[in-house]
């Protein structure tokens, strides 16, 4: 137990670290996301075989329209991300990032039918208060396209709500048989944006940045996901939920030590609202998920 938290701590300081990866690559967007996806689903199919994990076909065909939508928004998903990213202050994007449990909160009355509790509104509205200090900062990231980068950080923020919604209607599959066929669609839904805009002459890459691509997919992406969905199995809901909030909590520290980014006291406070609302809220969640398990 207590070696699964240890690599559930290192692997989200991992996923807090991409923003540094992807500001030192020399590719677009939509190339590092196209690279993500290819490095990440090969590894995951080879780990499948390694551990003996096979992957269904059977169970994976009932929930293919599903897969198919999500693996999409992953990869628009990562290319906004990651657009972000280069707009606007790594810290920024990733508390703009992590709006969506918010954004999924707000629509889950609608979709899901769920019931929108006193504690959940109170959130929601926090985070908003949050999202508006965050935007009333002026320009504070790394070009003139502060703005710019906000607004690709929430549009990321609603693909991967979105995402979360989704992948609440899979049935009867395994991380692994989710993850593997999302990250292949969502490499074949880039590949024609990449060809249309150029292609990816990988020959071009400066060699730092050839590594950097494959640390991103085999490091962040395959290893990363392996860890993170093992620790599913052996960890409690909420402990997952308490510790995943380490990963933006990384990202802004190591942004601000290794590249100087500095953030204002209204930032600070709005990104406060937003991390605070959402880890509330999720542990609010997986707390009621496991009273309901086990009654």
């Amino acid at each position: 137990m207590k070696r699964t938290k240890i690599s559930l701590i290192l692997v989200m300081i991992l996923f807090g670290s991409i923003g540094l990866f992807v500001r030192a690559i020399n590719c677009s967007s939509s190339q590092i996301a196209l690279a993500r996806g290819v490095i990440g689903s090969v590894c995951l199919i080879l780990a499948s075989f390694i551990l003996k994990q096979p992957l269904s076909w059977k169970r994976i065909k009932p929930n293919l329209g599903i897969l198919v939508a999500s693996g999409i928004a992953i990869g628009l998903n990562w290319i906004f991300l990651f657009e972000a990213y280069k707009y606007t202050t790594i810290a920024t994007a990733t508390i703009c990032y992590y709006f969506a449990p918010v954004i999924a909160m707000f629509l889950s009355p609608l979709i899901l039918k769920e019931r929108l509790s006193g504690i959940k509104i109170v959130c929601i509205l926090a985070a908003m208060l949050g999202m508006i200090c965050i935007t009333s900062t002026g320009e504070s990231g790394v070009g003139q396209n502060h703005f710019l980068g906000i607004a690709y950080g929430i549009g990321a923020a609603v693909l991967y709500a979105s995402i979360m919604i989704m992948n609440k209607f899979l049935k009867d599959v395994t991380s692994l048989e989710s993850t593997v066929p999302q990250l292949g669609f969502a490499a074949l839904a880039i590949l024609p944006y990449v060809l249309f805009n150029g292609g990816f002459n990988i020959s071009q890459l400066d060699s730092r940045s050839i590594t950097l691509l494959i640390v991103v997919g085999v490091v962040h992406t395959g290893i990363g996901y392996l860890i993170y969905f093992g620790a599913f199995q052996k960890l409690s809901g909420q402990t997952i939920a308490a510790f995943s909030y380490i990963d933006p909590i990384s990202a802004i520290i190591l942004s601000s030590l290794l590249l100087r980014e500095e953030m204002t006291s209204l930032q600070i406070v709005g990104g406060i609202l937003i991390l605070g609302s959402t880890y509330i809220s999720e542990i609010y969640r997986s707390k009621k998920a496991e009273i309901n398990i086990s009654e």
